[in-house]
């Protein structure tokens, strides 16, 4: 059976959708940045979160090009462009839920309060500095 339908997959998409359901374990910790989400003839593109990620990328474009390559068997593609994800389904149906944000621990500056007596408390500056002042003082 896997040679008759091998015989009629002429456009190599069974070795995608293998690539595909393979992703995590092919690309090891560099799966969660970099997701699939398809090609254009031998061009494979991949979804990044951020444009940090997506350009950090762009410098491991060879040594992941070759383990695709290779987890193919043979050279299917010859160049990566990344794209940010923007709520789009990456091909391996997977969507990676964010990470929490870590709690943020603010440091109380030393003298936060001593303007209080030379700023107006209606003017935009007095409000501006009244929520900073609270900022800490939820956090205390």
């Amino acid at each position: 059976m896997p040679r008759f339908l091998d015989k009629l997959d002429t456009t190599g998409g069974a070795a995608l959708v293998r690539l595909w359901r393979s992703w995590d374990k092919i690309m090891g910790e560099m799966a969660p940045m970099a997701r699939p989400l398809g090609h254009r003839g031998t061009k494979l593109i991949l979804a990044a979160e951020d444009p940090i990620i997506m350009q950090e990328a762009q410098y491991l474009a060879p040594m992941l090009l070759q383990k695709i390559n290779e987890f193919l068997g043979e050279e299917v593609f010859d160049k990566m462009v990344f794209e940010l994800l923007n709520g789009r389904v990456p091909l391996d149906g997977e969507i990676r839920p964010e990470a929490p944000e870590p709690p943020r621990k603010l440091k109380r500056p030393k003298n936060l309060g001593r303007l209080d007596e030379e700023l107006d408390p209606d003017s935009p500056v007095g409000r501006c500095y009244r929520a900073y002042r609270r900022m800490f003082d939820e956090t205390d």
